[in-house]
């Protein structure tokens, strides 16, 4: 084999194997999150006017996702599932907490947050507040938000689309991965939420 083809043939399996351990793990991190806690101290505001901290993810199990009102596709669905998900699991997720944390607090006042988490369903909670207190739990929680220009001279956010599964105990027990089917993600939430309380 020429010294050529063989150094071709050298970068080509090297870059195979950095994109199969980055594959790798992406997958763990979907499958195996980290457990935390994270405990990350903020003080933030709910859509209804009250005062948040890090004690809201605490004595109760929560579905919680990063996004926000001007997101086109990932956070509205994401949001219609969770309603979704909630009206299914009726009295076996009564104790299930639903969280909207905004990435985008400048535009997402608590108004707007109100009006758009609501249309959805009055058990899902919008939380938002100060840019810098929310870049806190995000970071806190491994979520990625980041700004980025559009061409009409605005910006949208490019961020984390799973959402997090919270123990009662403020420890991240699992992610359900943006699309997953309404099957897979029930039993998940039944799994590792709910699994102390009786099926629906």
């Amino acid at each position: 084999m020429k010294p050529r083809t063989l150094a071709i043939t050298a970068l080509s399996a090297s870059a195979l194997f950095v994109a199969a351990l980055i594959a790798v793990m992406v997958s763990i991190y979907i499958e195996e999150p980290r457990t935390g806690p994270f405990d990350v101290s903020f003080t933030l505001m709910d859509d209804r006017g009250s005062r948040v901290d890090q004690s809201i993810f605490k004595g109760h199990p929560a579905l919680v996702y990063f996004g926000y009102t001007h997101c086109p596709e990932a956070c509205p669905t994401a949001l219609y599932e969770v309603a979704d998900w909630l009206d299914t699991l009726g009295e076996q997720g009564k104790a299930l907490k639903a969280y909207f944390f905004s990435i985008d607090p400048e535009r997402d006042t608590r108004e707007v947050m109100h009006d758009y988490v609501t249309a959805f369903s009055p058990r899902i909670t919008g939380i938002t507040g100060n840019p810098d207190e929310m870049k806190k739990v995000a970071d806190g929680w491994l979520v990625h938000a980041s700004k980025l220009p559009s061409e009409n001279g605005d910006y949208h956010m490019s961020h984390t689309v799973s959402l997090l599964l919270i123990g009662a105990d403020g420890r991240l027990k699992g992610l359900i991965p943006y699309g997953l089917d309404r099957k897979a993600a029930l039993a998940k939430i039944r799994s590792l939420l709910l699994k102390h309380t009786k099926d629906a």
